[in-house]
């Protein structure tokens, strides 16, 4: 690709759509785990702060082992610019090993302490007893999602976004029929499970994503799962990203275990929003971090062509386009404030704390698309350290302390999203003004 040539609205498009349905299909299982347990006749308020406790620990532990994702795929869409993907064909395997590895000691060691690690998160009585359950048995679908997330990364790299959008989408479809039987029973046939039968249908769910998963990586890609070589070349390199990026995924899961926690303590009710309002969030996200996924794809393509205006067009383009999706957002939720909270329950006292709070989550999307659209474009270009820096600054320059106060004058879940707006702030422009600054020194790199 030439230095001056701009990536078409049609090439990114490509990209982008297939990832967004593949991107909100991930969110879609913990909304309609939340939907359907905050529908239940026993007990809701209990199950769906339970469900939102269990599914935010479960979020950062993927999110945080995940990073290799992001390594992996910039690192094959780096030597597809370079036309040397032959280079690399021991690399994934050896990844996805030690990804399998990792999740399968951590699922034994999280779950032996399941009960003193969500009493961390303020949870008690019978909300603490729903966490536990909950989280033991969905936290069997473990290496099942950090293999999927290791053979997506692959894919991406590889500038294919329909195959993980295939997998994405049956795992779905898989879990939002499976949660309506499990949860609610089969009146004559099967018994209603209340929220393990949502734990049971993510973990089915998530199995067949990995089978799905394997026979893709096998028939579809250059690569193969021999895991028994000499450790390749560029798996330090390799490592050393994912490692930058497990701490600022680290440091993120700070700032999400933190909201949650004050949530908790505030009553049920306050992390029940919470739980509503997160879903929400993260849903949002996933679909803006679609544009930013190409921006992770593309860019890797481009530092390995040298094509620095290209680059510059790509951010300018792709911001652009991720503020017109949130503005769209935006407006769905204003249209519809009232009628979404009540997809997720009927308690009036839930209710009345969502409300309260939810226009905050709709009007900080567009700042949020710029700071996805960053993250993809630095991962793509293999700076961790960067995004590392950028999210620690945020936390604790921006996030806790924005937190402390907003609690010290008892704003409660509202501080809890005033603090979440600050990092936001934080995160989108210290990469913005970074960027500006040093491309020409990250193209050398």
């Amino acid at each position: 690709m030439q230095s001056n040539q701009r990536v078409t609205f049609k090439q990114i498009n490509k990209l982008a759509i297939p990832f967004i349905i593949a991107g909100i299909a991930e969110p879609l299982l913990s909304i309609v785990d939340t939907a359907v347990v905050g529908n239940v006749q026993i007990n809701a308020i209990e199950a769906l702060a339970a469900v939102g406790i269990a599914g935010s620990f479960i979020s950062a532990m993927v999110w945080i082992l995940g990073q290799t994702r992001a390594a992996i795929s910039a690192i094959v869409a780096q030597y597809v610019g370079l036309k040397k993907l032959d280079k690399i064909g021991s690399l994934p395997a050896q990844i996805i090993s030690i990804n399998v590895v990792l999740s399968l000691l951590l699922y034994f060691v999280t779950t032996f302490f399941a009960t003193e690690i969500f009493q961390l998160y303020n949870a008690t009585g019978s909300v603490l007893e729903y966490t536990v359950s909950y989280y033991k048995i969905r936290a069997i679908g473990l290496p099942f999602s950090l293999f999927v997330f290791s053979v997506i990364g692959v894919f991406t790299g590889l500038q294919n976004t329909f195959i993980p959008m295939v997998i994405s989408i049956t795992g779905a479809l898989v879990n939002v029929g499976l949660d309506f039987l499990f949860v609610y029973g089969l009146d004559g046939y099967l018994e209603p499970m209340h929220v393990e039968g949502a734990a049971y249908a993510s973990v089915i769910a998530q199995g067949i994503m990995a089978i799905m998963a394997f026979l893709f990586f096998m028939k579809k890609t250059p690569f193969r799962l021999v895991f028994f070589t000499n450790f390749h070349f560029e798996l330090k390199r390799l490592l050393l990203v994912s490692g930058n990026l497990f701490i600022r995924a680290s440091a993120l899961n700070i700032a999400l275990y933190l909201a949650n926690s004050y949530a908790t303590d505030y009553g049920k009710e306050y992390i029940a929003a919470q739980t509503i309002c997160f879903q929400i969030w993260l849903f949002f996200a996933f679909f803006v971090d679609g544009y930013a996924s190409v921006g992770s794809i593309i860019s890797g393509k481009l530092k390995g062509a040298g094509a620095k205006e290209s680059l510059k067009l790509l951010v300018k383009d792709l911001n652009k386009y991720g503020v017109y999706v949130a503005m769209v957002l935006m407006l769905f939720c204003f249209l519809f404030y009232q009628k979404i909270g009540l997809i997720f329950t009927s308690d009036t006292s839930v209710l009345q704390v969502f409300y309260a709070v939810f226009w905050i989550v709709v009007i900080t999307q567009p700042l949020n698309a710029v700071a996805f659209v960053y993250d993809g474009i630095f991962k793509g270009l293999a700076e961790a350290i960067v995004l590392r820096n950028t999210v620690i600054t945020a936390t604790f320059v921006g996030f806790i302390p924005a937190l402390l106060l907003t609690d010290y004058f008892d704003l409660k879940l509202i501080g809890v999203w005033i603090a979440f707006t600050v990092w936001m702030l934080f995160r989108s422009g210290i990469l913005f003004v970074y960027f500006r600054n040093n491309v020409d020194m990250i193209l050398k790199r």
